[in-house]
């Protein structure tokens, strides 16, 4: 079977070490894992996720009276985290995801990238999907990068048109390095093609499956005073989060995605899923 998240790393281990804008990304800080979506279901190809944000501020939740306006009951002050991935002892970074088949299938026909790649065959669009989802990665390591405007100051939107342009410009710097096709061919095929081609499409996910490392909510252990509080007011305790907080490389595991679902591959012996 093809392993898509294997050959997805492989592809931003060469994108990282041709595009300069992309050489300060070191890939054994980013993991890459595979999560369902529907071709004919509408959402992202890919994601990227930030792990190494700091603790938020304390806070809480609250309601009010529709009619009066009055706080009615808070929740108990809690931060919010990013949980810890360790993937052989190092800490990873950033995680990026992509939906199978839903990514596989992807085309540049109506999208918002089209105007940038014109007489492109639709495989680019993948190229491009990667090549995005690495430039999401802030160099400072410290949450997603921030797109800087013509006037120095930073967009609060971004995904504008600057943020595509830039995505293509690196998309044709990396061809331009003339890249061994070998690299990234697999992104000329379809899903039904790499399937019956591979009998199987396969890729790392997590135990948690459709769940996956996010950020969650920790209960203060020392409650703080609030000034919100009131007659009347009633506090509800927080509910401990059901998901995992810490990751290893013991909660990955090698999942097989159909057209419409997805199972996970039970191998005997020592199991590994990279």
């Amino acid at each position: 079977m093809l392993n898509y998240t294997d050959r997805l790393t492989e592809l931003m281990e060469d994108v990282v070490a041709r595009v300069p804008t992309l050489s300060f990304i070191d890939m054994g800080d980013v993991l890459v894992f595979a999560r369902s979506g529907r071709s004919n279901a509408e959402g992202a190809f890919a994601t990227c996720h930030c792990l190494s944000l700091p603790a938020s501020e304390p806070g809480y939740y609250f309601w009010r009276d529709r009619t009066t306006h009055n706080l009615t009951r808070r929740s108990e002050w809690f931060v919010t985290k990013s949980p810890v991935v360790s993937i052989g002892g190092r800490e990873t970074k950033y995680m990026i995801s992509f939906a199978l088949p839903r990514f596989c299938d992807q085309s540049l026909d109506r999208s918002r990238k089209e105007r940038f790649y014109p007489g492109a065959e639709p495989w680019m669009a993948k190229l491009d999907t990667v090549v995005h989802e690495l430039y999401h990665i802030d160099p400072e390591l410290a949450g997603i990068r921030r797109i800087e405007k013509e006037d120095g100051t930073y967009s609060a939107n971004c995904h504008g048109s600057r943020f595509f342009e830039q995505v293509s410009e690196m998309v044709n710097t990396y061809l331009a390095t003339k890249p061994n096709p070998a690299v990234y061919d697999f992104l000329r095929e379809d899903f039904g093609s790499l399937d019956a081609r591979h009998g199987g499409v396969v890729g790392t996910s997590f135990r948690t499956f459709p769940s996956f490392p996010q950020r969650y909510i920790e209960r203060l252990s020392e409650q703080l005073p609030c000034e919100a509080d009131g007659e009347g007011v009633r506090v509800e305790p927080l509910t401990t989060p059901s998901q995992p907080t810490r990751y290893t490389q013991d909660d990955l595991h090698i999942r097989q995605f159909m057209k419409d679902t997805s199972r996970r591959l039970i191998r005997k012996g020592k199991y590994r899923a990279a």
